[in-house]
């Protein structure tokens, strides 16, 4: 069964669960891009490469997903390959991937033609989308070139399932961590700095202390930037190396 998505009188997508919006109402191609593609330094950091690997904690609405694949699609120099694994406790509706990028053209008009290569891509996504089962599963997009690998189920288990990843750059999208503090604990932060590569960058729109602490003390180098409005800071992040304590370990 799909995950109920509730609809504001201005058009911004709110789930029910966690009492929390999905996105910024401020403008949801904006936080995309602002907060995570150049969070993490893309799409530079991934030019020249053969391959590259984004892990996401919350696909939601797969705004995320559909602003990387859309920057990569228009970038030269991209990677041959782009792999893009999310994870994902509760799953929406095809009609609601479809809404919310519907949905933002009021918010992001003066980014039309981003967001009318985002609502294409979308139609694909929503084409290819399912009842999903909890478990992985594969989606190929762009002849074989942009893999999105969907874990489905709670954050801790799926993160160990992907024991094989190598993640080059990390997006940190959960509800905010006063309401769904499972997706940003020293547990789930610890499994997710488990599948970084050494140079990984991670970003977010939560500068919150114990978030910032924890990353510190796995081997993070954090830094807080110039937020997106209303919100006055965003992270940064770029991973070193992994230091675990003994009882993280």
């Amino acid at each position: 069964m799909n995950e109920p998505v509730e609809w504001t009188d201005g058009g911004s997508p709110r789930s029910p669960r966690f009492d929390d919006l999905y996105r910024s109402r401020y403008g949801g191609l904006a936080q995309a891009r602002a907060v995570y593609l150049a969070g993490c330094g893309l799409p530079g950091r991934w030019q020249g490469r053969r391959d590259f690997t984004v892990l996401e904690t919350g696909f939601g609405l797969g705004l995320n997903f559909l602003c990387t694949w859309a920057a990569w699609e228009g970038d030269a120099q991209r990677c041959e390959q782009l792999n893009f694994v999310s994870v994902e406790a509760y799953p929406v509706a095809a009609a609601d991937l479809l809404r919310s990028v519907q949905s933002l053209a009021a918010m992001d008009g003066d980014q039309a033609p981003l967001l009318a290569r985002v609502q294409v891509l979308a139609a694909e996504l929503a084409a290819a989308w399912s009842e999903w089962s909890p478990g992985l599963h594969e989606i190929r997009f762009a002849d074989g070139r942009v893999q999105l690998i969907l874990a489905v189920g709670q954050v801790l288990p799926m993160l160990a399932r992907l024991s094989s990843c190598q993640a080059d750059a990390v997006y940190l999208d959960g509800f905010t961590p006063a309401l769904n503090p499972d997706m940003w604990s020293t547990d789930t932060l610890t499994a997710m700095a488990r599948l970084c590569q050494p140079g990984a960058t991670v970003a977010s729109y939560s500068v919150a202390l114990a978030v910032r602490e924890t990353l510190q003390s796995l081997g993070f180098t954090v830094k807080k930037r110039p937020g997106l409005p209303p919100k006055r800071h965003r992270l940064e992040a770029t991973f070193e190396r992994l230091r675990v304590t003994a009882a993280a370990a």
